[in-house]
């Protein structure tokens, strides 16, 4: 056969590709992250002290899944918080969060459970590790994957059994497929191979031991060659996991090769870099392990999709492309320097759209605010690529998408609705814990923010023909105030709010209390209106309501049963929206509190599920996918925001720096960030025997900022001492900075 594998060859052509591996495999270890299963929290302290003491994964889900595949790889491999593997999820459309058709678990034979911990060999290295303790051994699984031209993409598995005194321990480990699949194992002296059922049969697994097997009510039972395990030689096997369809020929000579084979997947990782051309974001502790995980995760979920890489929400029930999350998706490739990545993923987006101008994806049709978030990515877009011609390409079919909305006014005003009385968007589908067609204000929220955006942007450039947008913006606008005016109710804690559910939904006079909706339910679309939707002034009392009802619902410090889940959970990724309001509006304590919950609330491998139960809750569970890349993408954007915070026409810098940012007395670092005012670059660092900092700021060609705007005290112990390179004026607790100046260094002291 053309294709049948040398194995001489095979090994020597690893072995050539891990000459430059072996230099990094003799440098330090990488960190290490474990989390123990079950393992008692301190509870959240009254006071942030570091990162590495506060950021600590305390609200962890206890399950959870992480993936271990490449960037834009089209098998999306997943390992769960035991070690398993999670194969063949169907994907957007599919039938729930755990509807994998195979699932392949590890143990060993015995009495006892297992008690398993996880850790990440590093935020950037996906090489997964998994510990199973027994009292006399442990079971140590190491996960990766490869992707060799001679050989194809294939996941490894190594499976060590160590003993845990000097004693000798005898063992057996287990391989469990739970499948509805038929399997048929071919097993030799020294090599098995497991195929699953089909037409021909799919090489599933092979083993560099022979298996023996038996059936069990879920799936099949593979016994591995029983063996002597001593502390100080490990009883040893290797499995690996064809992804391509590949025959044993292609694969066998890897499982000689074990330890090659993980040595170039880390040094494929360890060569790997977050960002892309000039952009740098270089940030201390816990805060620069997220941003690369991060940076990671949303890597590994893409993939190409019609012709264009397309940044996609998740490997399983958002496997595909959502509008809302894709806006912050794509901002946050920017951040990266994703900039022709960023620009595909955008045409995918508006490639949705319908003859009657509407933009329809993954939340489905009655999501009407898609189409006004498609309009709000677009200018967001061309501000940060500061290239306007795709936009000015696409003026016919943005005014499509106004019209669609225009039409959608006249539709509610013809439904008998709430809706329509106020002149708003007809009822449609609010998302975030509303389900159903409803009485609601998201949609009309988001229409807002799309419409303001696009006709401010219009304004700016001259381009005739938005005069029917604008007046429909303004009679929206208009139209919301009075409605908000009307559905404002009055919290138990004394403050008012606008719930996102219209009073004339019955939902709210269900006879059990239990069935009626939450005060904070939806109010995700309100937290983007404000930010980054600049809909409202700081004062209103729309936005005094909504931070006095995030603040009212907070648990585990971050707002609570806002999403799917509407008792004892939260939706994870809820918190930096609202942590983004916190830092716009200037209240810094409550967005690094929300902001740093938020963190904690992501598993020990870095990443987050949409949607889970608070500690201690006894009547929900998980919703969603995991890893979940629009939280992925919150992480990046509060990171960059915290330093360099774009506020309409304003540059605020620094807005998030306090005494826990700069506890470690290391610096931080922005390299050619893009903003609508052109490339940004700052560096923060501290001055000599920490007596203070120094801010260096440059900014590349584009628009001149309104103001720029520093902190006159950094946290509590650093005062504003001086500024060279610019004019200054100091108003009230800032420091306003000469717009026009494009290069200047700040200084703070004890």
């Amino acid at each position: 056969m053309t294709n049948q594998l040398n194995r001489r060859r095979f090994l020597t052509t690893v072995g050539l590709t891990l000459e430059a591996a072996t230099l990094a495999a003799e440098a330090p270890a990488v960190a290490r992250v474990e989390a123990v299963k079950d393992e008692a929290r301190n509870p959240f302290g009254s006071s942030l002290q570091d990162q590495s003491s506060s950021i600590d994964f305390r609200y962890s889900p206890l399950s959870w899944q992480t993936a271990f595949c490449f960037p834009d790889d089209p098998h999306k491999s997943l390992v769960g918080e035991r070690g398993e593997l999670r194969y063949g999820h169907p994907g957007a459309g599919g039938r729930g969060q755990d509807d994998f058709p195979e699932i392949v678990e590890f143990s060993l034979r015995g009495m006892e459970h297992d008690q398993a911990r996880q850790h990440l060999e590093a935020p950037g290295i996906p090489v997964i590790h998994t510990r199973l303790d027994r009292p006399e051994a442990y079971l140590e699984l190491t996960i990766f994957a490869t992707n060799f031209p001679e050989e194809g993409r294939v996941d490894n598995l190594i499976l060590e059994v160590r003993p845990r005194t000097q004693k000798l321990v005898h063992a057996v480990p287990l391989v469990t497929i739970r499948t509805a699949h038929e399997v048929t194992v071919q097993s030799s002296n020294d090599v098995a191979g497991v195929y699953l059922d089909g037409q021909p049969p799919r090489l599933f697994l092979v083993s560099d031991s022979p298996l023996d097997s038996d059936y069990l009510g879920s799936g099949r039972a593979l016994i591995l060659k029983q063996g002597i395990a001593s502390y100080d030689r490990p009883l040893r096997y290797c499995l690996r996991f064809p992804q391509q369809g590949q025959g044993m020929e292609k694969v066998q000579a890897g499982l000689q090769a074990a330890d090659r084979l993980l040595l170039a997947a880390r040094a494929y990782w360890q060569s790997w870099k977050p960002f892309q051309g000039k952009v740098t974001l270089n940030l201390p502790g816990r805060y620069g392990e997220f941003l690369v995980a991060c940076a990671r995760n949303i890597l590994q979920a893409r993939e190409v999709r019609d012709g264009r890489l397309t940044f996609q929400v998740g490997p399983t029930v958002y496997r595909g492309l959502w509008v809302v999350d894709g806006n912050f998706i794509l901002e946050a490739a920017r951040y990266l320097g994703y900039d022709a990545e960023a620009q595909q993923g955008l045409e995918a987006t508006w490639s949705r759209q319908a003859a009657d101008g509407g933009i329809t994806a993954g939340a489905g049709r009655e999501h009407w605010k898609d189409t006004a978030i498609a309009m709000f990515t677009l200018v967001r877009q061309a501000e940060l690529s500061q290239d306007w011609s795709y936009f000015r390409q696409m003026q016919l079919q943005i005014l499509r998408g106004a019209k669609f909305l225009m039409d959608l006014r006249d539709k509610a005003r013809s439904e008998g609705s709430a809706n329509g009385r106020y002149g708003l968007l007809a009822r449609g589908f609010g998302d975030g814990g509303l389900g159903g067609l409803r009485s609601e204000f998201t949609n009309t929220l988001w229409a807002l923010a799309g419409l303001k955006a696009v006709t401010e942007a219009a304004d700016q450039l001259g381009l005739a023909g938005f005069e029917e947008a604008r007046k429909f913006y303004n009679e929206l606008r208009s139209a919301f105030i009075a409605a908000a005016r009307e559905e404002m109710r009055l919290h138990p804690a004394g403050f008012a709010y606008l719930p996102m559910l219209m009073k004339e939904d019955s939902q709210w006079s269900a006879p059990d209390e239990w069935d009626r909706p939450r005060p904070q339910s939806g109010q995700w679309a309100l937290s983007h209106a404000i930010y980054p939707g600049l809909v409202f002034s700081k004062d209103d009392p729309v936005v005094r309501g909504h931070m006095a009802l995030m603040q009212a619902c907070t648990q585990e410090e971050v707002p609570a049963e806002t999403g799917w889940l509407p008792h004892q959970g939260l939706w994870t990724y809820n918190a930096p929206f609202v942590a983004h309001v916190y830092l716009w509006a200037g209240l810094a304590d409550w967005a690094r509190q929300t902001f740093v919950g938020f963190l904690n609330h992501a598993s020990p491998l870095y990443c987050w599920r949409e949607e889970q139960p608070l500690r201690g809750s006894l009547v929900c569970g998980y919703v969603g996918d995991m890893p979940h890349n629009w939280a992925s993408a919150e992480c990046i954007l509060y990171l960059r925001h915290m330093l360099a915070l774009e506020d309409g026409p304003a540059l605020r810098l620094l807005e998030g720096i306090g005494d826990f940012e700069l506890a470690s007395g290391e610096g931080y670092q922005i390299a050619e960030s893009p903003t609508r005012f052109g490339r940004v670059s700052l560096t923060l660092e501290p001055l000599d025997r920490r007596q203070g900092w120094s801010l260096g700021f440059e900014r590349s060609r584009g628009p001149h900022p309104g103001s720029v705007q520093l902190p006159a005290t950094l946290g509590t112990r650093f005062h504003f001492a001086e500024l060279r390179g610019a004019n200054f004026t100091r108003q009230g607790s800032a420091i306003q900075v000469a717009p026009e100046a494009t290069s200047w260094q700040a200084f703070w002291k004890v």
